[in-house]
């Protein structure tokens, strides 16, 4: 047995959590170590008392460990644990990170750059439209777009990373075999084939009212910020918020209807000092050093910007029509030689990548 082997063995013993778990390994300096202990030796470690002292010594008459490893290879993921590259550097960063990840699909070091948004399972076409635009507009500009697949916000933050051939990465509150919701089926898999679905729980685990709040640490503590798109004042989603408040990272909340119940938990959060969100702009803003002006392209260097963050032809005809200086959207349109329409859907592609800024009036000005 392998120390990645005795990572995915405690992981799935009862009564241990990551705490107890970083507790018995600065004890005994690794997981095999851990496994190999007696009764007495572990009941010197502060905090581990007889029951999880006994379940540790009893560990192979009650976790099936070789399946565990046969289920792991014939479904296609992978486990990680904190000492490989691929775990999320932000996530290792917290104070309870999981033990161990089963990964479907790749975690890439730019998934450092990532925004939870996430919301209530029973939400408004106003809500889901939300979602969907801000995760488009997030992934559009390379954030990866963090949820944790459940039915409503979630499928729709999914759903608009997807749409702009972008990054997205579902945290799941069961094992990573179980499809909840079992309409979400072929979403997981387009997600993992741009992105990856995770999770701490092992195979066959099933939801349940502990799994979720488990799940949600995991969507902030690997993130930059929560975005709470819509949110009743018991949903989860306040859950995940209030995680990210206590890593430290940032919070914000879509502003709804006041009479609306499906918004009273985002309100409760502004009141409390979450940033309200009426645009990407507004989360963008948050994060400017992933935009820093070393990144943006001047006019003598269009052509090589163009390129590197492959632009359109429609985009590329844009961005010389709009020139240096402050253009009105009819001459832009005029000197491009292109539709209306083209050029409206072009103007907001060049600004979530960070290239033009529009002004009052319908102007728009390139970025230097």
């Amino acid at each position: 047995m392998d120390e990645r082997e005795a990572f995915i063995a405690l992981n799935m013993i009862d009564h241990i959590g990551p705490v107890r778990a970083r507790q018995l390994l600065e004890h005994f300096g690794s997981a095999v170590r851990v496994l190999q202990a007696s009764r007495d030796e572990l009941l010197r470690v502060e905090g581990i008392g007889e029951e999880t002292a006994e379940a540790i010594v009893r560990w192979e008459q009650t976790v099936d460990l070789s399946g565990e490893l046969r289920r792991i290879r014939e479904f296609g993921c992978r486990v990680l644990i904190q000492s490989d590259p691929e775990y999320p550097e932000l996530l290792r960063q917290i104070y309870d990170p999981p033990l161990v990840l089963y990964v479907k699909g790749q975690l890439l070091p730019r998934d450092k750059n990532a925004v939870a948004l996430v919301g209530s399972r029973l939400t408004t076409h106003y809500g889901l439209e939300v979602a969907r635009k801000l995760a488009y507009q997030l992934a559009y500009v390379g954030v990866t777009v963090v949820s944790g697949g459940a039915r409503g916000i979630d499928t729709a933050a999914h759903q608009g990373a997807l749409s702009a051939k972008g990054r997205t990465v579902a945290v799941l509150g069961t094992g990573i075999n179980r499809v909840t919701p079992p309409e979400n089926a072929e979403l997981f898999q387009r997600i993992a084939s741009q992105g990856a679905v995770i999770t701490q729980f092992p195979f066959d685990r099933p939801p349940d009212r502990q799994s979720f709040p488990i799940r949600n640490r995991i969507v902030a503590g690997m993130t930059l910020g929560t975005v709470v798109v819509e949110a009743g004042l018991n949903s989860g989603a306040l859950i995940t918020a209030g995680f990210a408040t206590d890593y430290g990272r940032q919070v914000f909340a879509v502003p709804g209807r006041i009479d609306s119940p499906q918004s009273k938990g985002c309100h409760d959060l502004i009141k409390k000092g979450a940033k309200l969100c009426e645009s990407v702009e507004d989360i963008l803003s948050e994060f400017e050093y992933l935009f820093p002006p070393s990144n943006r392209p001047g006019p003598e260097t269009d052509a090589m910007a163009a390129r590197a963050l492959e632009l359109s032809e429609a985009e590329q005809k844009v961005l010389a029509a709009v020139g240096s200086e402050e253009r009105f959207v009819d001459e832009i349109i005029r000197d491009s030689g292109l539709p209306a329409s083209t050029v409206s859907v072009a103007l907001l592609g060049l600004e979530m990548k960070r290239l033009v800024r529009q002004l009052p009036g319908k102007r728009f000005v390139r970025i230097r």
